[in-house]
């Protein structure tokens, strides 16, 4: 049997990065939830702060580790499957990895010792620096993540030497056209899903009736922190788009089911038809996308016939998932801001049915943050490295035969001699297997930690010691201690 190993290679890598990004935004957003929780505690002395602090610090041990987990096997891939790719871009990600290396992930997991084991071996400030670190290092460690993905999309700072992509300016190459936007709105998605994920528990525990002081206050922190960040990430999708538009104008047309050039309609719903170059049963406003972009209805706009079908990503997976994305973000700013509204009112607790909403409102975000970055890379494809675009006027010109031609995805695959369809499917069944296996222990675990609920105050010691300190790393060794995910010290339950 022939197996496309083109096919098989995008889909493992599809699949690994999928499951890799259910943890990392909610790390993120966990993270700076945990600062604002715990940074409450020390203005006010109030006891339940301490508590929420220490309950939702279990929760991001538990994320953290599947994070780490499943990245690393993501990055593996690179070496594997991908080599043409690597050798092209070796240089340009090797110092934007080196430096999320550096300057993220070891600032995260050092002082994630003292954030889950520290609580009675750490002063109040100490253990409050702990945190505010840990939630610093999972924000750098997007930043650099988002740069050397965004520079994939925009490139720039580099030159092409001997056919690899070399860096002739590295600040050029981090502030690239498109990653300071991308950044805010990845970061925006990750605050975003850390509210949702910490107001469908409390509301959950609010329903049964259980911790209530504790819930009521988790959730509004949690409700004012997402409401917020809803707000602001719709901004940043049109500041976005706006960007796209002008650095990948092939993708915007794609996304919006953009056609032919012309005056552009915004879509709500529809059916993209490549063959016909139409949306069926579409719900639109006309020219509003010609609007969004230049104040203009009647504004033309590039649509899929300026370019050549070859340099063309595909319409339907495009269209679904950033509509998707949108539907998302626009459901959850609704409901934020409703229950805002309630809470001024005095009656959002004794709302049932929007606490339920909030229970499982958790996927939304989730959805949102997944199907926006398949929206992202298949829109850019079929380039792995998108080319660098001209303009003439109102009409885009793909620069695929100059200096900076980009990469095509399959260039970037390794040989087949060396990596074959057969072993690329047989690992992703056993990849499968085992992230399977995986998320039930996490799901499991974590419901656990749910079920337990939060524990009593417990005063913290009043001055930080070196053998504190000691004590606290020690415990992030299984063998010496006790697991990762079991953070109550030994004899407390």
């Amino acid at each position: 049997m022939d197996l496309d190993v083109l096919f098989l290679s995008r889909l493992q890598f599809a699949l690994t990065v999928m499951f890799h990004y259910l943890f990392p935004p909610l790390s993120i957003g966990l993270g700076l939830l945990m600062v604002l929780m715990e940074g409450t505690y020390l203005c006010t002395g109030n006891p339940i702060y301490h508590a929420m602090t220490r309950f939702w610090s279990r929760i991001f041990a538990i994320n953290f580790a599947l994070g780490v987990a499943s990245g690393i096997v993501m990055e593996f891939q690179f070496g594997t499957n991908w080599a043409a790719y690597s050798r092209y871009v070796g240089d340009v990600f090797g110092s934007a990895l080196a430096a999320e290396g550096i300057f993220a992930f070891f600032l995260e997991s050092g002082f994630l010792a003292v954030l889950i084991f520290g609580w009675d071996r750490v002063s109040k400030g100490m253990h409050f620096f702990a945190t505010v670190m840990v939630a610093l290092g999972s924000i750098f460690s997007a930043v650099w993540i988002v740069v050397a993905n965004s520079w994939m999309h925009t490139p720039a700072g580099y030159e092409i030497q001997d056919g690899r992509a070399v860096i002739t300016d590295f600040w050029v190459m981090v502030f690239n056209p498109s990653s300071m936007e991308r950044l805010t709105h990845v970061l925006l998605g990750a605050f975003i899903q850390g509210a949702f994920f910490v107001t469908s528990i409390s509301a959950f525990y609010i329903l049964r009736g259980r911790h209530l002081d504790f819930a009521k206050r988790s959730f509004l922190l949690a409700l004012f922190f997402g409401a917020v960040s809803c707000v602001l990430i719709g901004m940043s999708g049109h500041s976005q788009a706006s960007r796209v538009a002008t650095t990948q104008p092939a993708k915007l047309a794609t996304m919006e089911g953009h056609f032919r050039t012309g005056p552009a309609d915004l879509y709500v719903l529809g059916i993209p038809d490549d063959k016909q170059q139409t949306v069926h049963l579409g719900l639109a406003i006309p020219g509003g996308l010609s609007f969004l972009l230049t104040g203009d209805w009647s504004h033309s706009v590039p649509g899929r016939d300026a370019f050549r079908p070859e340099d063309l990503p595909p319409v339907a997976l495009t269209f679904y998932s950033y509509h998707l994305m949108v539907g998302m973000g626009v459901l959850l700013t609704a409901l934020s801001l409703l229950a805002v509204l309630l809470w001024w009112r005095g009656t959002l607790f004794e709302q049932r049915w929007l606490l339920w909403l909030f229970v499982f409102a958790v996927a939304a975000p989730i959805v949102a943050n997944q199907t926006g970055w398949i929206a992202a890379e298949v829109g850019r494809q079929p380039f792995i490295v998108y080319p660098e675009v001209r303009w003439d006027g109102d009409r885009p010109i793909l620069v695929t035969d100059g200096d900076r031609p980009g990469l095509r995805t399959e260039v970037g695959l390794s040989s087949r001699k060396v990596v074959g369809g057969e072993q690329v499917l047989t690992s992703i069944l056993m990849f499968g297997f085992v992230y399977s296996l995986l998320f039930v222990l996490y799901l499991y675990i974590l419901n656990s930690k749910i079920q337990h609920g939060p524990d009593e105050h417990e005063e913290p010691p009043p001055s930080t010691t070196p053998s504190g300190l000691l004590e606290a790393a020690a415990q992030m060794n299984p063998a010496g201690g006790q697991p990762l995910y079991d953070v109550a010290p030994a004899g407390r339950k």
